[in-house]
């Protein structure tokens, strides 16, 4: 079993292949954290809890509970009743004091695992997934918590949600609910994160912890360019082969806050999910509200080892499209080349050419609908322009179609022009403060997403033309950040439901869609890499990774975001390399990533490995970023090859044997000239 409960210690403890994690219950019926590490081989014990240290627990020692409660480590920490460091879940009663205590009621353990109502979530057999239910109660709030961990064993992959229902009389407001904590002595840890801006997406920074509260958020309404729902604590000595990770990653398309704090015993607390900020949610009697879910990993071999937990647990147990493994075709887009100006026939010469080129489908990007000439007009007016697109999409499509490339088409559904047919119609329908004039971005305003009727008009927007014609492709676009935030259709007590109600209905229009097109290729974007989440790969086996299409930005950009995400997740410009694209993208769809060497950390040449899992072929990327005079050749040292097997070079009559290109390593010849790059194939013969 993956999840056992020692009744005698009352310990939860919670075994993958290679981890284990323990929660123990106090004698009061406080729920902490004892252990998350490497698998034990026995049962665990609670000692770790220290509840034999003063101050002792409150029913040894009732006059010192808050030094207590603020020092024990908790598996997730409630606001107002002595804990003073960072909290998890904010409770407001009708009294308006903020205070919740939450203590162990019982708990299910099962097979299998529940789906979460309207979010993204993992997803697992039964034999693949075990699942605890831990249900805990305050008492005086009559507020129910259920804290759930879903165990997976083959990919070291614990993932953490909760469902919070009042089961009182009280009208409860929940001002913030985080989705996973966790609570640890500090290893000397360092935290590494993923940050930048428009077109310098998911840079990694890693830097030692210091006593306080240390963050990544978003407060944009998407996860955004600037930072990202990931954090990983790891120890000093942590490369990508040795050293410990802790890392989370949410599963959420909005607001977040990922922090750790360092607290004055030298202790950790770990910290995610939805950002407080603007967050106020109505907890009636007899309602619920269920987070979104954060995925934890744990590795004692280093960064390589959580990323390729990562990589295998969201291919296996994430991402549902028929494109994960399948093949997937290179596509042109218009936008580049034409911008606003086109027509049917500057369409049809793009796809004459690209055919040429091996190019397999045509997307028509921005500017073929209402009459919308510029960026400032048209969205929300999903009607084809045919001035532009003479003799209808329908014609277009099959002309294309008979060329024999698919067709793709882009649409940007969560937005609205203010001017636009839509607009004048419905100008309550843009999200707005009353009494304030709407701020632009991109001369664009947000659609209103709280509202059912509005959701619904969207994605009809979108079925209607996908059902006027054969198109295989659609590029889900949303170019701007979300601001004024405020809703003439929810009331004056609702507003702070606004922002998690709109990624709710993001949700809703993208699992519709999947649903009634199960065959589309869905490719989301955000003006570059601004929504390049987990929220979204849940729906779409691809994002756009980012604008930028610089060779040695990318580096950086496909590093960081390599770091945790699968390498064929990645939308990206391939000028020139069709053939191999097809090649390898089988390898690359399903294979193991290896990061094995950095230009980032001040290597003067980067490297990277994608290794068939039975070690039967690799794919090695080297890339001379600068070049260096008076050099020798550079040995690279690959990872999961067949150390018996012997592996032919491509292209070569050089043999090598496993154990020699992974010990002794592979020598990368000096070259002249900077910016110079190389493939190597290795197969196992």
């Amino acid at each position: 079993m993956a999840i056992r409960y020692l009744t005698e210690k009352k310990i939860f403890q919670l075994d993958t292949e290679h981890t284990t994690y323990l929660i123990g219950l106090t004698p009061e019926g406080y729920v902490g954290h004892i252990y998350y590490g490497g698998r034990l081989k026995g049962e665990g014990n609670n000692y770790l809890l220290r509840m034999g240290e003063a101050p002792f627990t409150p029913s040894v020692n009732l006059r010192e509970k808050s030094a207590f409660l603020d020092f024990f480590p908790m598996e997730y920490p409630t606001g107002g009743i002595g804990d003073y460091r960072e909290s998890c879940l904010n409770v407001r009663g009708e009294s308006g004091s903020i205070g919740c205590e939450l203590l162990f009621d019982s708990y299910q353990i099962r097979k299998g695992k529940p789906k979460l109502e309207g979010l993204p979530a993992s997803f697992g057999s039964e034999e693949e997934v075990e699942t605890l239910e831990i249900l805990c109660r305050d008492e005086v709030l009559k507020l129910q918590v259920v804290l759930s961990y879903s165990v997976f064993g083959k990919c070291d992959v614990i993932t953490r949600s909760l469902r919070v229902e009042n089961a009182g009389e009280e009208h409860l407001k929940l001002e913030k609910i985080y989705s996973a904590c966790l609570d640890m002595d500090n290893q000397d840890f360092e935290m590494v994160t993923l940050a930048g801006s428009w077109a310098r997406e998911r840079h990694i920074q890693r830097g030692r912890i210091r006593f306080g509260k240390q963050m990544v958020s978003s407060v944009r309404g998407e996860s955004s360019h600037q930072e990202h729902p990931f954090m990983a604590l790891v120890t000093p000595d942590t490369t990508q082969e040795s050293g410990k990770v802790y890392a989370m990653n949410f599963v959420y398309s909005g607001n977040f806050v990922a922090q750790t704090e360092l607290a004055q015993f030298g202790n950790v607390r770990m910290v995610m999910g939805i950002h407080p900020e603007n967050f106020c949610w109505n907890l009636r009697p007899g309602e619920h509200f269920q987070a979104p879910e954060c995925v934890l990993t744990y590795s004692d071999a280093g960064l390589g080892q959580m990323t390729r937990n990562f990589h295998d647990f969201y291919r296996g147990h994430l991402i549902r499209s028929p494109f994960l493994y399948g093949k997937r075709p290179v596509l042109i887009n218009n936008w580049e080349a034409t911008y606003f100006d086109f027509d049917s026939q500057k369409l049809l010469e793009i796809a004459r050419e690209a055919k040429k080129a091996g190019i397999e489908m045509l997307v028509m990007d921005d500017g073929w609908f209402g009459k919308r000439n510029f960026d400032d007009n048209s969205l929300g007016d999903w009607t084809v322009n045919e001035e532009k697109i003479t003799s209808g999409l329908l014609d277009l499509v099959e002309k294309v179609n008979e060329i024999g490339m698919e067709f793709g088409i882009w649409f940007e559904p969560e937005m609205i022009s203010p001017d636009s047919e839509l607009y004048r119609a419905h100008p309550d329908w843009a999200i707005q403060i009353e009494g304030r004039r709407p701020t632009q971005c991109r001369a664009q305003y947000v659609l209103d997403l709280s509202r059912p009727e509005v959701v619904d008009y969207a994605y009809q927007c979108v079925s209607n033309i996908l059902h006027s014609a054969p198109i295989a492709y659609v590029k889900w676009d949303m170019n701007r950040q979300l601001c004024d935030i405020g809703s003439s259709y929810l009331d004056r007590e609702s507003q702070g439901e606004l922002l998690h109600r709109y990624v709710l209905g993001v949700y809703e229009m993208q699992e519709r869609l999947v649903q009634e097109f199960p065959k589309l290729l869905l490719e989301n974007c955000s003006g570059g890499g601004a929504r390049f989440d987990l929220g979204m790969l849940y729906y779409s086996p691809q994002i756009w990774c980012s604008d930028d299409v610089d060779a040695v930005e990318r580096l950086r950009i496909q590093e960081g975001t390599a770091l945790i995400y699968p390498l064929a997740a990645m939308g990206a410009h391939i000028p020139g390399q069709v053939e191999l694209c097809h090649r390898y993208q089988p390898l690359i769809q399903r294979g193991d990533y290896y990061r094995l060497a950095s230009w980032t950390m001040e290597k003067p040449f980067d490297c990277w490995e994608v290794a068939e899992k039975d070690g039967s072929q690799a794919l090695v990327t080297f890339v001379q970023v600068l070049a260096q005079p008076n050099t020798h050749s550079r040995f690279i040292y690959l990872k999961g090859l067949t150390e018996d097997a012997a592996y032919k070079l491509e292209g070569t009559e050089e043999v090598y044997s496993g154990e020699e290109l992974m010990k002794c390593g592979y020598p990368v010849p000096s070259q002249k000239g900077d910016f110079r790059s190389y493939l190597y194939h290795f197969v196992r013969m």
